[in-house]
Protein backbone atom coordinates (compact mmCIF):
# COMPACT_ATOMS: atom_id res chain seq x y z
CA UNK A 1 0.00 0.00 0.00
CA UNK A 2 1.04 3.22 -0.71
CA UNK A 3 3.09 4.66 2.47
CA UNK A 4 1.26 8.18 3.20
CA UNK A 5 -2.05 6.31 2.70
CA UNK A 6 -1.68 3.93 4.94
CA UNK A 7 -0.30 6.43 7.60
CA UNK A 8 -3.17 8.88 6.89
CA UNK A 9 -5.42 6.22 7.05
CA UNK A 10 -4.26 5.46 10.55
CA UNK A 11 -4.62 8.85 11.76
CA UNK A 12 -8.37 8.85 10.23
CA UNK A 13 -8.59 5.83 12.23
CA UNK A 14 -7.43 7.10 15.61
CA UNK A 15 -9.08 10.40 15.37
CA UNK A 16 -11.22 11.79 18.58
CA UNK A 17 -11.79 15.21 17.62
CA UNK A 18 -15.67 15.67 17.69
CA UNK A 19 -16.64 14.21 21.26
CA UNK A 20 -20.26 13.82 20.28
CA UNK A 21 -19.22 11.63 17.17
CA UNK A 22 -17.06 9.57 19.49
CA UNK A 23 -19.81 8.99 21.97
CA UNK A 24 -22.72 8.14 19.25
CA UNK A 25 -20.06 5.87 17.12
CA UNK A 26 -19.27 4.17 20.25
CA UNK A 27 -22.72 3.47 21.49
CA UNK A 28 -24.75 3.28 18.73
CA UNK A 29 -27.05 0.31 17.90
CA UNK A 30 -25.49 -1.54 21.23
CA UNK A 31 -28.59 -2.41 22.38
CA UNK A 32 -29.82 -4.32 18.86
CA UNK A 33 -30.63 -7.90 19.06
CA UNK A 34 -29.72 -7.85 15.28
CA UNK A 35 -25.88 -7.09 15.77
CA UNK A 36 -25.68 -8.43 18.94
CA UNK A 37 -23.10 -10.95 18.16
CA UNK A 38 -20.83 -8.80 16.07
CA UNK A 39 -17.82 -6.37 17.35
CA UNK A 40 -18.49 -2.93 15.80
CA UNK A 41 -15.85 -0.91 14.25
CA UNK A 42 -16.68 1.95 15.79
CA UNK A 43 -14.13 4.43 14.90
CA UNK A 44 -13.45 6.51 11.97
CA UNK A 45 -13.81 4.95 8.34
CA UNK A 46 -11.17 6.15 5.92
CA UNK A 47 -11.73 5.40 2.14
CA UNK A 48 -11.00 2.34 -0.02
CA UNK A 49 -10.21 1.40 -3.38
CA UNK A 50 -7.65 2.51 -5.80
CA UNK A 51 -5.91 5.10 -5.08
CA UNK A 52 -3.66 5.42 -8.45
CA UNK A 53 -7.46 5.62 -9.81
CA UNK A 54 -9.41 7.79 -12.34
CA UNK A 55 -12.19 8.30 -10.65
CA UNK A 56 -13.18 9.45 -6.93
CA UNK A 57 -16.65 8.69 -5.13
CA UNK A 58 -17.23 10.81 -2.18
CA UNK A 59 -20.34 10.04 -0.19
CA UNK A 60 -21.51 11.50 3.04
CA UNK A 61 -20.85 9.47 6.38
CA UNK A 62 -20.55 6.21 7.64
CA UNK A 63 -24.01 4.08 8.17
CA UNK A 64 -24.61 2.80 11.78
CA UNK A 65 -25.33 -0.43 10.65
CA UNK A 66 -22.95 0.25 7.45
CA UNK A 67 -19.56 1.52 8.00
CA UNK A 68 -19.34 1.64 11.50
CA UNK A 69 -20.23 -1.99 11.70
CA UNK A 70 -17.82 -3.17 9.38
CA UNK A 71 -14.97 -0.42 9.16
CA UNK A 72 -14.95 -0.75 5.52
CA UNK A 73 -17.11 2.47 3.69
CA UNK A 74 -20.27 1.67 1.64
CA UNK A 75 -20.43 -1.92 3.19
CA UNK A 76 -22.95 -3.69 5.24
CA UNK A 77 -26.16 -1.51 4.46
CA UNK A 78 -28.97 -0.69 2.38
CA UNK A 79 -26.86 2.06 0.63
CA UNK A 80 -24.13 -0.34 -0.22
CA UNK A 81 -26.54 -2.75 -1.80
CA UNK A 82 -27.83 -0.16 -4.37
CA UNK A 83 -24.44 1.84 -5.07
CA UNK A 84 -22.42 -1.70 -5.54
CA UNK A 85 -24.44 -3.36 -7.71
CA UNK A 86 -24.86 -0.10 -9.81
CA UNK A 87 -21.12 0.37 -9.83
CA UNK A 88 -20.37 -3.64 -10.22
CA UNK A 89 -22.77 -3.04 -13.73
CA UNK A 90 -20.39 -0.14 -15.04
CA UNK A 91 -17.12 -2.21 -14.28
CA UNK A 92 -16.66 0.03 -11.55
CA UNK A 93 -15.97 -3.22 -8.46
CA UNK A 94 -15.51 -6.71 -8.82
CA UNK A 95 -18.49 -8.25 -7.63
CA UNK A 96 -22.23 -6.60 -6.91
CA UNK A 97 -22.10 -6.48 -3.09
CA UNK A 98 -20.08 -4.92 -0.28
CA UNK A 99 -21.40 -6.96 3.31
CA UNK A 100 -18.36 -6.82 5.02
CA UNK A 101 -14.60 -6.49 5.06
CA UNK A 102 -13.16 -9.69 3.90
CA UNK A 103 -15.84 -10.38 0.93
CA UNK A 104 -13.51 -9.88 -1.34
CA UNK A 105 -14.16 -6.46 -2.99
CA UNK A 106 -11.97 -4.61 -4.87
CA UNK A 107 -12.45 -0.88 -6.74
CA UNK A 108 -11.44 -0.84 -10.55
CA UNK A 109 -10.12 2.24 -11.44
CA UNK A 110 -12.08 4.11 -8.48
CA UNK A 111 -11.16 5.36 -4.78
CA UNK A 112 -14.29 5.95 -2.40
CA UNK A 113 -14.44 8.41 0.36
CA UNK A 114 -16.94 9.72 2.76
CA UNK A 115 -16.89 13.74 3.39
CA UNK A 116 -17.43 12.89 7.20
CA UNK A 117 -15.46 9.95 8.59
CA UNK A 118 -17.86 9.01 11.69
CA UNK A 119 -21.37 8.22 11.36
CA UNK A 120 -23.17 10.99 13.23
CA UNK A 121 -26.94 11.37 14.74
CA UNK A 122 -29.86 11.49 12.15
CA UNK A 123 -27.51 11.54 9.60
CA UNK A 124 -26.48 15.25 10.31
CA UNK A 125 -23.41 16.41 11.40
CA UNK A 126 -23.00 19.81 12.75
CA UNK A 127 -20.89 22.65 10.98
CA UNK A 128 -17.66 22.10 12.89
CA UNK A 129 -17.66 17.91 12.89
CA UNK A 130 -17.23 18.71 9.07
CA UNK A 131 -14.70 21.43 9.31
CA UNK A 132 -12.66 18.99 11.52
CA UNK A 133 -13.01 15.74 9.10
CA UNK A 134 -12.25 18.11 5.68
CA UNK A 135 -8.60 17.97 5.81
CA UNK A 136 -8.61 14.07 5.96
CA UNK A 137 -10.84 14.28 2.64
CA UNK A 138 -8.35 16.95 0.94
CA UNK A 139 -5.40 14.67 1.51
CA UNK A 140 -7.28 11.73 0.55
CA UNK A 141 -7.79 13.52 -2.75
CA UNK A 142 -4.34 15.12 -3.54
CA UNK A 143 -2.87 11.65 -2.95
CA UNK A 144 -4.76 10.78 -6.02
CA UNK A 145 -2.19 11.42 -8.77
CA UNK A 146 -4.64 10.31 -11.56
CA UNK A 147 -7.85 12.05 -10.73
CA UNK A 148 -9.54 13.13 -13.17
CA UNK A 149 -13.28 12.44 -12.32
CA UNK A 150 -15.34 12.72 -8.69
CA UNK A 151 -18.77 11.23 -8.34
CA UNK A 152 -21.03 13.20 -5.43
CA UNK A 153 -23.49 11.29 -3.69
CA UNK A 154 -25.51 13.82 -2.16
CA UNK A 155 -25.64 17.67 -1.18
CA UNK A 156 -22.87 17.23 1.53
CA UNK A 157 -20.28 15.63 -0.37
CA UNK A 158 -20.86 18.00 -3.02
CA UNK A 159 -20.18 20.96 -0.53
CA UNK A 160 -17.25 19.10 0.65
CA UNK A 161 -15.52 19.20 -2.42
CA UNK A 162 -16.53 22.59 -3.61
CA UNK A 163 -14.70 23.45 -0.54
CA UNK A 164 -11.86 21.64 -1.61
CA UNK A 165 -11.40 23.38 -4.99
CA UNK A 166 -11.97 26.87 -2.92
CA UNK A 167 -9.15 25.86 -0.58
CA UNK A 168 -6.89 25.37 -3.73
CA UNK A 169 -7.95 29.05 -4.95
CA UNK A 170 -9.81 27.43 -7.63
CA UNK A 171 -12.73 29.44 -9.18
CA UNK A 172 -16.42 27.23 -8.48
CA UNK A 173 -18.60 30.14 -10.08
CA UNK A 174 -21.64 28.59 -11.26
CA UNK A 175 -21.56 25.33 -10.04
CA UNK A 176 -25.12 24.11 -7.83
CA UNK A 177 -26.06 20.58 -6.41
CA UNK A 178 -29.01 19.12 -8.83
CA UNK A 179 -29.14 15.49 -9.82
CA UNK A 180 -27.73 14.61 -12.91
CA UNK A 181 -25.55 17.53 -13.31
CA UNK A 182 -21.65 17.79 -14.24
CA UNK A 183 -19.35 20.48 -13.92
CA UNK A 184 -15.51 20.93 -15.04
CA UNK A 185 -13.84 22.40 -11.46
CA UNK A 186 -10.38 22.58 -11.87
CA UNK A 187 -9.56 20.10 -15.28
CA UNK A 188 -11.56 17.76 -12.97
CA UNK A 189 -15.23 16.12 -14.27
CA UNK A 190 -17.81 16.78 -11.01
CA UNK A 191 -20.89 14.25 -11.51
CA UNK A 192 -23.91 15.03 -9.11
CA UNK A 193 -26.03 12.21 -7.82
CA UNK A 194 -28.35 11.84 -5.01
CA UNK A 195 -26.94 9.85 -2.44
CA UNK A 196 -28.35 6.42 -2.54
CA UNK A 197 -30.00 5.79 0.80
CA UNK A 198 -33.13 3.58 1.10
CA UNK A 199 -35.77 6.80 1.20
CA UNK A 200 -34.20 8.15 -1.88
CA UNK A 201 -34.44 4.91 -3.83
CA UNK A 202 -37.73 3.69 -2.08
CA UNK A 203 -39.36 6.89 -2.60
CA UNK A 204 -38.30 7.04 -6.07
CA UNK A 205 -36.24 10.16 -5.96
CA UNK A 206 -33.69 8.22 -7.83
CA UNK A 207 -33.57 5.51 -9.80
CA UNK A 208 -31.30 2.27 -10.83
CA UNK A 209 -31.58 3.17 -14.38
CA UNK A 210 -31.17 7.04 -13.79
CA UNK A 211 -28.24 6.22 -11.73
CA UNK A 212 -26.50 4.00 -13.43
CA UNK A 213 -27.01 6.43 -16.66
CA UNK A 214 -25.01 8.53 -15.20
CA UNK A 215 -21.96 6.28 -13.50
CA UNK A 216 -21.63 4.81 -17.62
CA UNK A 217 -20.97 8.88 -18.56
CA UNK A 218 -18.19 8.61 -15.57
CA UNK A 219 -16.80 5.72 -17.59
CA UNK A 220 -17.23 7.05 -20.81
Amino acid sequence: MNTELQKLKEEIHSCNKCSRLVDFRNNVLKDSKRYSTEVFWRKPVSGYGDIDGKILIIGLAPAASGANRTGRVFTGDKSSEFLISCLHEVGLTSIPYSVSSDDGLEYNDSFITLAVKCVPPDNRPESDEIRNCLPFLYREIDLMPNLEKIVILGGLAFNSIISYFKWKNIDVKGAKFKNNASYEIGGKRIFCLFHPSPRNVNTGRITREEFIETLRKVIS
